[in-house]
């Protein structure tokens, strides 16, 4: 068995697509001459430079005309060493034909290399990648968010731990267990898997530390199967296994969803008080209305909190939430509100996405590595306000970079009725996606400053200007004017 920690979230921002789903597209022309026709790709880039290591990242489609091709063998050498998962050669103007040395090299190193014809441009085999990436991405945020609305449905049942173990298993088409500190199954669901295979998860699981100090998870393969194992953040020792033919870029965040709610439920000493305060934030998040699970809860008064960071392991919620001392927590922030819009959306990348209730005299403080926006108190039947509140203090948290922001009541803001502001503001900001949103929002916080804001969104000062410049574009608003700026802060607020 080969045994590794699972490391922090590093998948791209879209799971990868197949080289075959590229070549199947026959508008490209594209022309397999060596290496294998079914490795992912998690990127494109272009470069003419002699040796393009230094500027690959791994994983990417390399396209070149060759334009300083010199030695095919080095260049190949130099591509694979930087793990380049294909190279994809452009026919002219440089060259006529794809030359033999290169195809002999790329076929010696097993690293599969396309032909582009000349009536290809390159920029149309890069849309074709980014446009099977967002189909793939669309089709796993679905995956996902279905699997937490089971998840979170099979929490809500009877015999909760099998349910939610049954659930896990059937969304990742696997095996689920929940093992004793000793290593014994406690609870088992799904498909059986080899007995060297379970010997392996409860090794995984005697890895595990007691936390705070040992690991929180762990990874492994055996008999052909993908092995995960977490710990449960319950304070008995519990952990959760997982054993799965394969391992998609979400399996790792409808797991942690698991995580949190199977901490919920095994934890000790849960009163029947507490078991419903949590089935009642279950009803909200799936879409009760609130004055259907504000029976449920304590009449308050509540605070919402909108979070979104930690270090990308699956334990990073539950960290939070127990650090702010509350067990009503849930993935998933944005602009739907509690009650409202259904169940929270999971993405599958990093940073995590958190929504937390707790009482109004609890304390809320920054916490390393999140950003929190913190609504105004609010009793239990106002719980969708205060979670539109919340979500606000997100986005301002994040525009601005401090590490939490309040819901400031009061100010021309209240002067306008919400649900005409939010109309206004959907019109308003029609035209713009919300990368371009983004940018503008922190812009206007950091009062037109263009490397501060480069700085705020890790991207360098031009791709500001030239997104700021798309805004007014699309707008067809003068950025320079004070009044203007001022709309689109009260519209992105």
């Amino acid at each position: 068995m080969t045994t590794n920690p699972a490391p922090p979230a590093s998948t791209p921002p879209a799971p990868p697509v197949s080289l075959a789903a590229l070549l199947a597209r026959r508008d490209l022309g594209l022309r397999l001459l060596a290496g294998p026709g079914d490795v992912p790709l998690h990127w494109v880039h272009t470069s003419e430079m002699a040796d393009p290591y230094p500027y690959l990242l791994g994983g990417e489609l390399l396209m070149t005309a060759g334009v300083q091709l010199a030695d095919p063998a080095r260049y190949v050498e130099r591509v694979v060493e930087a793990g380049a998962a294909a190279l994809a050669f452009g026919v002219t103007p440089v060259y006529d034909t794809v030359p033999a040395a290169l195809v002999e090299a790329c076929g010696r190193r097993g690293l599969p290399l396309l032909e582009v014809p000349p009536r290809t441009p390159f920029t149309a085999v890069a849309r074709a990648v980014w446009r099977l990436m967002a189909e793939a991405r669309l089709h796993e945020l679905r995956r996902v968010t279905e699997a937490q609305q089971s998840l979170a449905t099979a929490a809500a049942r009877p015999a909760p731990v099998p349910a939610v173990l049954g659930a896990l298993a059937a969304r990742l088409g696997g095996r689920a267990v929940l093992l004793a500190p000793d290593g014994t199954e406690s609870a088992a669901a799904g498909r059986d898997v080899p007995a060297e295979a379970s010997r392996a998860l409860r090794e995984l699981a005697g890895v595990l530390g007691p936390r705070p100090g040992g690991p929180a998870s762990a990874g492994g393969e055996e008999a052909g199967l993908r092995l995960a194992a977490y710990a449960l953040g319950g304070g008995d020792g519990l952990t959760l296994g997982v054993a799965t033919e394969r391992r998609d870029p979400g399996d790792r965040t409808i797991a942690g969803v698991a995580v949190v709610l199977l901490s919920l439920l095994t934890a000790p000493h849960r009163g029947a008080d507490a078991a419903v305060r949590d089935g009642a934030l279950v009803r909200l998040l799936l879409g009760a209305s609130p004055a259907e699970a504000a029976a449920a809860l304590d009449p308050g008064p509540w605070t919402v909190v909108h979070a979104r960071g930690g270090d990308g392991t699956p334990f990073a919620t539950a960290d939070l939430a127990a650090s702010l001392g509350t067990a009503l927590v849930a993935s998933g922030t944005g602009a739907e509100a509690l009650g409202e819009a259904g169940a929270a959306r999971v993405s599958g990348a990093a940073p995590a996405s958190v929504r937390l209730l707790l009482p109004a005299s609890s304390p809320v403080t920054a916490r390393p590595g999140w950003f929190l926006g913190v609504s105004a108190p609010a009793a239990a039947g106002d719980l969708p306000a205060a979670d539109r509140q919340a979500a606000r203090a997100l986005r301002r948290a994040e525009a601005t970079r401090r590490p939490l922001v309040r819901h400031s009541p009061g100010g021309l803001a209240s002067l306008v009725d919400p649900d005409e502001a939010a109309a206004h503001a959907r019109t308003l900001l029609a035209p713009l996606n919300e990368p371009l949103r983004e940018t503008l929002r922190a812009w206007l916080s950091l009062h037109g400053s263009w490397d501060r804001t480069a700085v705020a969104l890790d991207v360098h000062r031009n791709t500001v200007r030239q997104r700021i410049t798309r805004c007014a574009t699309l707008l067809d608003r003068d950025l320079d004017d004070p009044d203007v700026r001022m709309e689109l802060w009260f519209a992105l607020s």
